[in-house]
């Protein structure tokens, strides 16, 4: 889009990025690492965007990673050369017809994660097929051992025994292992002590298995609310051994990231474009976007805070320059905003800023994003991949 149009002009509802704000991001992200002297891989499920990736690439960022073969592939058709696939699957059907076209790319660098020896069997069979060998990574679930819960990941008192058969497969080149630790204590301490004793639990299992023979090439952690605290750490001359970290969030920032403890408010780069378009009720105004729009994450982790509810309701944002506005009530298309103080009404017409709950999946659903600066548009994203499933 040229000309620089004003972002007043744009149709409701739409997805908008504050360029100052994610460049400050980009730029805070990348000079956490250089000081600490850890590469980067940047999470980029976030976005998925092709020109915010290549913007975070020329900032530092060495490599990508995200969560899907899908995604990777996408990326890998606009140019991006070196993606690691984060999460766990078995390579069956499309998917490992996904793999194999990324396998016969030129040029293209591909890890896949897993966590089970039968996953890391049909990875096998595809480079025995290829008459390669996959780049294959464990995964290592740490937050049970932190936190007590987890998605991922071989716990790191079994993951001995998996890699060993990871070794043994042929079509496989064992590579290392990953962890991606969330603090369940949110606090600077809690983040802090999470960093910590993620980054132990990995360099000690690295040792573990390199005393058994085991390649560990690869050692990586690192989420966006414990990087600073893992900067910090690698700085002080500890866990030298760690070879990458790999924030995502921290690049846009949300709702959701700031409880965690990832990015402040003000860091919050990302927000949609909504416009008021019925004001009968004395409670509250209706926008045009719902679910369809904002996704449905209700935060109910936060659930307990004395603030969680209004009106009956959680909330699916805030409202940019508004305390005095919630964000309740959603359906398909349209939204509640409720007058937290009588005296501050909406009319119709209005047009409001919304920080979201889930930043990714706002901008999963949509086409293409708009980079705005100083209230004009400079910018126009595409969201790369967009309706192939990621």
């Amino acid at each position: 889009m040229t000309n620089k149009v004003l972002y007043s002009e744009l149709r409701t509802p739409a997805m908008l990025i504050d360029l100052d704000r994610m460049e400050a991001n980009i730029k805070e992200m990348s000079d956490l690492c250089k000081s600490a002297d850890v590469k980067l891989r940047a999470h980029v499920k976030v976005t998925m965007c092709a020109d915010i990736i290549k913007m975070q690439m020329t900032a530092g960022a060495y490599a990508v990673e995200l969560g899907t073969i899908y995604g990777a592939e996408a990326l890998a058709e606009v140019g991006i050369n070196d993606i690691l696939v984060a999460h766990p699957t078995p390579y069956i059907g499309d998917k490992a017809e996904t793999l194999k076209r990324l396998l016969k790319r030129h040029g293209l660098k591909i890890y896949v994660v897993l966590d089970m020896v039968e996953q890391a069997r049909t990875v096998s069979q595809i480079g025995q097929e290829l008459g390669k060998k996959v780049p294959v990574i464990l995964k290592i679930d740490v937050n049970t051992v932190i936190n007590g819960f987890s998605r991922f990941g071989v716990l790191p008192d079994a993951a001995l025994p998996v890699a060993k058969e990871f070794v043994k497969l042929p079509g496989i080149d064992f590579k290392g292992i990953y962890a991606h630790e969330m603090p369940l204590n949110t606090t600077a301490e809690g983040r802090e002590k999470c960093a910590l004793d993620a980054c132990t639990i990995m360099v000690d299992l690295a040792k573990k298995l390199r005393t058994e023979g085991i390649p560990v090439e690869h050692l990586s952690v690192g989420g966006s609310p414990t990087i600073r605290a893992i900067s910090k750490f690698m700085k002080e001359g500890k866990f030298r051994e760690i070879t990458e970290v790999h924030p995502g969030n921290f690049v846009i920032g949300d709702i959701s990231y700031m409880h965690e403890g990832g990015n402040t408010r003000e860091m919050c780069a990302g927000t949609v474009l909504v416009t008021v378009t019925s004001t009968p009720h004395p409670e509250k105004a209706i926008v045009d976007a719902g679910f369809k729009t904002f996704g449905d994450n209700y935060l109910i982790g936060e659930a307990k805070k004395p603030d969680y509810w209004w009106q009956g309701w959680p909330t699916f944002g805030e409202v940019q320059g508004r305390p005095d506005l919630r964000c309740g009530l959603l359906s398909a298309e349209v939204g509640s905003i409720y007058y937290m103080d009588p005296n501050k009404k909406l009319e119709m017409g209005e047009r409001l800023e919304i920080v979201p709950n889930n930043i990714t999946l706002v901008i999963a659903m949509h086409h293409e994003v708009y980079g705005v600066r100083k209230g004009k548009v400079e910018k126009v994203f595409k969201v790369t991949g967009h309706g192939r499933g990621i």
